[in-house]
């Protein structure tokens, strides 16, 4: 399974640009799956739900399933929030698992870089940021510059950096 990052400061449009490139990498015949790094408390489940009720009642793991889905919730009850490797760990292995978020961890990743956030480059620190898609021109850059508005050129960066056959 080729892992593959898409990094960047709030705000620089990484969830815009996967929303983009799943449809077009799943138009090339690739099983894809992603990671998303959340920076704040979320949920995913509602009270009242009886999965809900099973977490509040102190379970540590939830799994709900239907002919559709299944999900699985685990509470990390006072531990440490895992890394990233062993998130993958609990993934089902596909063609290409896009990593949004976790711009500090060890794999290659595209940059989402818009100067207008405010922000310091990641690429200018990170040498697992093996290309930049920005809004703006970057001179001197050391990695390929990708316009952030084209996902197709973005797409085929990733295939063809991951040694991915389109089928």
């Amino acid at each position: 399974m080729k892992i593959f990052g898409i990094a960047g400061w709030s705000g620089s449009g990484k969830t815009t640009l996967m929303a983009e490139l799943l449809p077009a990498l799943v138009r090339r015949g690739l099983r894809v799956s992603t990671v998303k790094h959340a920076h704040h408390a979320f949920d995913v489940d509602k009270p009242g739900k009886d999965s809900y009720r099973h977490r509040e009642a102190g379970a540590t793991e939830v799994m709900i399933s239907s002919a559709a889905r299944w999900a699985l919730m685990h509470e990390h009850r006072g531990d440490a929030e895992p890394d990233l490797a062993m998130l993958i760990r609990n993934m089902t292995p596909v063609d290409l698992l896009l990593v949004e978020g976790f711009k500090h961890e060890g794999h290659p990743k595209l940059e989402v870089y818009r100067p207008s956030v405010g922000k310091p480059p990641l690429h200018a620190s990170d040498p697992m940021v093996v290309a930049v898609a920005s809004d703006a021109e970057l001179p001197d850059l050391a990695v390929p510059l990708l316009p952030l508005n084209d996902t197709e050129a973005i797409a085929r960066f990733i295939v063809g950096y991951c040694g991915l056959d389109a089928r």
